[in-house]
């Protein structure tokens, strides 16, 4: 596949339908999926994924183009080892020309190229000033020496926009779910007003007890008192 001069203005033309495609995807899987799909189309490399980092600054498989690519990322995930892991933690992008010839992680490079990977780009994604790394696009071809100076120009550039687009839309789900979370604690609040005659002190004061006593999150006591009217054991 022909790559895109990363100066042309077809290439602009393209990155401009991308910014239009991840505005109007909803939510996080639907971005992350653009994000994959684009690649394939605008980078010389036969599968895609993209990796976003936890809390807990591990990495987990958010979108992925073929199996290979999810055992791909598994086997570092699994073993805390590999280019994504060190582009993830240290926000840099990580190049293998032959996964044959690499000796930087010769056991991980070994199963992978058993798998029929030969050329591997890990591009991280960088957000804002903090540098905080939202997660990695991995790039994978069969052939060898596949990604020249013009594929990394441009996953830089695709890396940048799915930084942004990622992070909008993981924002707004949490905004999302805040605003369930609260919906569902006022409607099981209502519930215990009505049924033990409480004010909404009080009906907060015991959904809270119940959390505390269960070690449940109040968003899960709320849900199951509003499904079953009854309070968990």
């Amino acid at each position: 596949m022909a790559t895109l001069d990363p100066v042309d203005g077809a290439a602009a033309d393209v990155f401009a339908r991308l910014a239009v495609e991840l505005h109007d995807a909803s939510g996080v899987d639907e971005t992350v999926d653009a994000v994959v799909q684009f690649a394939l189309q605008a980078l010389n490399c036969t599968h895609a994924g993209l990796a976003l980092a936890t809390r807990g600054h591990r990495a987990e498989i958010a979108a992925v183009t073929d199996p290979v690519v999810a055992d791909v990322y598994t086997l570092q995930i699994d073993t805390e080892d590999g280019p994504l892991v060190t582009s993830l933690r240290d926000r840099t992008t990580v190049l293998i020309r032959d996964t044959h010839t690499d000796g930087r992680w010769p056991k991980w490079a070994a199963k992978v190229s058993g798998l029929g990977v030969r050329s591997v780009l890990d591009v991280p994604l960088v957000l804002g000033d903090d540098g905080r790394t939202v997660g990695v696009l991995g790039l994978y071809s069969p052939q060898p020496d596949a990604f020249g100076a013009d594929d990394e120009a441009i996953a830089q550039i695709l890396a940048r926009h799915a930084t942004v687009a990622v992070a909008t839309a993981r924002h707004e789900e949490t905004m999302a779910q805040a605003v369930d979370a609260r919906k569902l604690v006022g409607m099981a609040m209502g519930i215990l007003m009505e049924r033990f005659d409480v004010d909404g002190d009080r009906a907060f004061a015991i959904l809270k007890r119940y959390s505390q006593d269960t070690n449940t999150k109040l968003r899960d006591v709320a849900q199951e008192l509003v499904d079953t009217r009854k309070l968990p054991h």
